[in-house]
């Protein structure tokens, strides 16, 4: 698939709350996660896929992207979660606790054609990034540091470095594949400073967007992952000296005191595009 789609801010909304789901037709996020699981408690399970369903069918939510998020299918909800998501429209079904390939074979064997999505949330997950990766009906995985936390026993440390192995092989195994890759959820949803370092550091690695558990998250979310005026206006200074010098046929590009190659170049036209994308999917 291609990642030039903007992913800065996805939100998760419980599928069981229909005020949520209406409310979010209106806010200003590149992609949304309707969670039929975590967000969801065990006796709304049932009603909260009925009601994602009519809400993905009255539609409203523009060039959002759609992502639903199922139960386990080791759960008791799992099965009929993936045959509602397969026939609601959506972008994407995400399936959590993703630990090896026999995990998508087993959702895909439900949903089809449907893309995939998975969590990125166990210590086996991490040791299969590279082959999750690889699996042909995927187009992104989402960061589930919460769970991972857990799971590895660490404790929390705003550098996040006990997490830093954990997402770098799933940033390695995402880019190898072209896949979008999230980056996981920032639980201090008033700590806007502590959002913007954690956005920053997401943003630096690689990740493309930060998932968000809160609308307030929203602003902070989509200016950390948007290309800044400095950024557009040093990508379109290094592609107008490169020309130049490709044109002369002599020298080599200069800007700011760097040489400028065709790497750079690269990186700076895939920097502009990222800011027309978002600027058509704000102007919609």
């Amino acid at each position: 698939m291609s990642i030039a789609r903007p992913l800065r801010s996805v939100l998760y909304i419980p599928g069981s709350k229909s005020r949520a789901l209406d409310k979010a037709r209106g806010l200003p996020v590149d992609a949304i996660i309707f969670d039929l699981e975590d967000a969801v408690s065990v006796d709304e399970k049932e009603a909260a896929r009925a009601a994602l369903a009519q809400a993905l069918s009255d539609g409203g939510y523009g060039a959002r992207m759609r992502i639903v998020r199922i139960n386990a299918l080791d759960t008791s909800w799992g099965a009929q979660d993936a045959q509602a998501a397969r026939d609601m429209g959506a972008d994407a079904i995400l399936l959590p606790k993703v630990s090896s390939t026999a995990d998508l074979d087993a959702l895909a064997a439900i949903t089809g054609e449907a893309r995939l999505w998975a969590m990125m949330e166990t210590p086996l997950g991490m040791l299969n990034a590279a082959a999750i990766a690889a699996h042909p009906m995927l187009d992104g995985m989402v960061m589930g540091t919460n769970d991972l936390a857990k799971e590895l026993q660490t404790r929390f440390r705003p550098d996040r470095l006990p997490l830093q192995t954990s997402l770098g092989l799933c940033l390695l195994a995402a880019k190898a594949h072209g896949l979008a890759i999230i980056d996981g959820v920032y639980n201090a949803f008033k700590d806007d400073a502590g959002l913007e370092a954690e956005c920053a550091q997401g943003r630096d690695m690689g990740f493309d967007g930060k998932t968000l558990i809160h609308p307030a998250q929203v602003d902070v979310a989509n200016a950390a992952f948007s290309p800044s005026e400095a950024d557009i206006d040093l990508a379109r200074r290094q592609i107008a000296a490169f020309e130049e010098i490709e044109a002369s046929g002599q020298g080599v590009a200069v800007v700011d005191g760097r040489i400028v190659e065709n790497l750079h170049i690269v990186t700076a036209r895939e920097t502009l595009a990222k800011a027309d994308a978002i600027a058509e999917m704000e102007k919609g």
